[in-house]
């Protein structure tokens, strides 16, 4: 495999300039939110000499009865925004897997910049650079890589680049509804070149306390909102400790010296300040391991609320979850796929280590919806992602596609 290594890594760096260029031509879309098809057109185009097939995959219809899909406060119809599929084909005889990166941004509000790439040295700037632009070129430029050498794979190789990734990974569910499915599947993030068959949850929460509104002159009459809220948050902080404590030790996560969390994020409540408050609504969020199933921590939080409320609370509050809802999964990190992109990872060079992601993304749906080992890999920093002046190192991306390269031979094996 050393020579192997060798031929990979130069062909890789023979496409240097040509893996600038694209990650710039990506950011230069922006493709946030209800924006993404134009980005998607342009990498359908640019892919289709690439592989055997390219093809656009629209969603299915009534995804949104799904109970894994992810409502968003605006929402735009998918008709007319698909999925990108990617084609290549296996002599037969090999394992197969799905690659699969998103299109999709995040805005960028404050930085007037953020579409137009700049690239200074090593680095590229610019909205996706790092989440999740340059990864995905990592996937492209593997798949190029392997074609300019003529290595025929035996397993097929499905790349997908997907959207809705931002906002709870409805692409990525589109595709796995249609029966997308393969022996792994490999989600590429910005994971400092680190291997991750796990991933921490995390689940959006929203709970409304009602009060009474009268005017201030009359406030022994009124009951508080705001101050029916806030009586709760002692237990939430209380909670959020005992969450501490329950996720202390798990093997792959135990480099973290926190690697849960209950935020308390938004709060809105009143609508004159000489009226007491009639509704506060509170929404946060609760980071948590594969220690506790997702559902878990939705009884446990509405626990919390019982048990913490006075009656008036009690009998006036709703807590719903209708947003960000990504369950946690671990995969076991001695699985053949988990082991073949780590020795691929040292072929490459790379000092990549295997344990849980202190992160969720698009991964647990392939674990939990596709049934499929799941690795989050891939180059950049996730303390980048959604960031001003995000950026990721061209060095960085080719080694991931370098890595990915050798993986693909080592699992789906190399035609005689």
């Amino acid at each position: 495999m050393a020579d192997l290594a060798d031929r990979v890594a130069q062909a890789v760096a023979a496409r240097r300039d040509e893996a600038v260029r694209l990650l710039s031509d990506l950011i230069g879309f922006e493709s946030t939110y209800g924006n993404e098809r134009p980005v998607v057109d342009f990498a359908h185009d640019y892919c289709r000499g690439l592989v055997d097939e390219a093809a656009l995959a629209p969603f299915p219809r009534g995804i949104e009865k799904d109970e894994d899909y992810t409502f968003c406060d605006s929402p735009v119809p998918h008709e007319g925004r698909p999925n990108l599929v990617l084609q290549t084909r296996g002599t037969g005889g090999g394992r197969s897997v799905i690659l699969q990166g998103h299109l999709d941004v995040v805005p960028a509000d404050d930085w007037p910049e953020a579409f137009d790439a700049r690239v200074e040295g090593d680095t590229v700037y610019g909205r996706g650079a790092s989440d999740d632009k340059g990864p995905c070129v990592s996937l492209i430029l593997a798949l190029a890589v392997l074609r300019d050498l003529d290595i025929r794979l035996r397993g097929d190789v499905e790349t997908q680049l997907v959207i809705e990734e931002e906002v709870g990974g409805n692409g990525a569910l589109a595709l796995i509804l249609d029966g997308h499915r393969a022996d792994a599947a490999v989600i590429v993030e910005g994971s400092n070149l680190q291997i991750h068959p796990a991933n921490r949850g995390a689940i959006w929460y929203r709970l409304r306390v009602a009060g009474k509104s009268v005017h201030m002159g009359r406030s022994q009459e009124g009951v508080n909102a705001i101050e029916k809220t806030a009586a709760l948050f002692p237990a939430m902080r209380e909670y959020e400790r005992r969450l501490v404590e329950e996720s202390q030790g798990h093997p792959l996560f135990s480099r973290y010296e926190r690697p849960v969390q209950l935020n308390i994020g938004m709060m809105r409540a009143g609508d004159w300040p000489s009226t007491v408050a009639g509704e506060a609504v509170l929404e946060g969020g609760v980071g948590f391991l594969p220690n506790k199933p997702m559902a878990r921590i939705r009884e446990e939080l509405r626990e919390v609320i019982e048990a913490a409320a006075d009656d008036w609370t009690r009998a006036h509050y709703t807590l719903d979850f209708p947003k960000l809802h990504n369950d946690a999964y671990e995969d076991d990190p001695n699985h053949p796929a988990v082991q073949a992109l780590a020795a691929a990872c040292g072929e490459a060079g790379l000092a990549s280590e295997v344990f849980g992601w202190n992160v969720s993304c698009d991964a647990r749906l392939y674990h939990h919806r596709g049934k499929m080992p799941t690795i989050v890999f891939g180059p950049g920093s996730i303390s980048e992602a959604h960031a001003a002046d995000e950026k990721i190192s061209v060095g960085q991306v080719l080694d991931a596609a370098r890595a990915v390269a050798l993986f693909l031979v080592r699992w789906c094996g190399v035609a005689a």
